[in-house]
């Protein structure tokens, strides 16, 4: 019975995802969603009581990933390592999560009204911390004196627009979608770019040092 729960909620919140991502969240009807769920209407209200509560579980299931994506900025380490674990993982939000993405998008856009002030605050204080680690490590003299704030919001900005600009992309590439290869060379690609453009150097090994 759990399982078929599951996989009713899990079938519903993808397809709240892509009708919130296409239409909006004032222009989407829960029938909509339920179509495209394969489901009865009836059952979105019973696994998610209303639009405004389906519309935040989706909000919940990005801005979880989100922060989990910063876990290489908790703990210890060089700024090849993290930068460059960061920046596959912005990448595989925008390939395995791009309508939800695009949810969270539009509503930073419209100044988040729909986020909880636990998810603001616990955004806010990861991207804080995430800059005092980049910050610290220009003060190292690990890399270049770039502006910490800026280079976060170019990476988000260089990750996200997988997700956000799809249609463009498929259009300039020719592809209707991309490979996982296609998401592996912009990963490495921006990844070379930051590393670079930062002057970073990789990582000296204990052994080889």
């Amino acid at each position: 019975m759990s399982s078929i729960r599951e996989r009713n909620r899990d079938l519903i919140l993808r397809a709240a995802s892509e009708e919130f991502a296409e239409k909006g969240f004032a222009a989407t009807k829960t029938s909509d969603i339920a179509a495209k769920a394969g489901l009865p209407k009836p059952n979105v209200y019973y696994y998610f009581k209303s639009k405004e509560n389906l519309y935040r579980e989706v909000l919940e299931s990005i801005v979880e990933p989100l922060l989990q994506a910063s876990a290489p900025f908790n703990q210890a380490g060089h700024p090849h390592e993290v930068l460059t674990a960061y920046i596959r993982s912005k990448i595989r939000i925008s390939r395995d999560l791009p309508y939800a993405s695009k949810v969270f998008a539009s509503e930073i856009m419209h100044g988040a009204p729909h986020l909880s002030q636990e998810q603001t605050e616990h955004l806010n204080l990861q991207a804080k911390h995430n800059i005092e680690c980049i910050q610290g490590w220009i003060d190292q003299g690990l890399m270049a004196k770039v502006d910490p704030h800026h280079l976060l919001f170019s990476i988000w900005a260089a990750t996200q627009t997988y997700a956000d600009f799809d249609w463009q992309i498929s259009t300039v590439t020719g592809k209707p979608s991309l490979s996982d290869a296609d998401y592996d060379a912009a990963a490495e690609t921006i990844i070379r770019l930051v590393i670079k453009g930062c002057e970073v150097e990789e990582k000296v090994s204990a052994k080889s040092a």
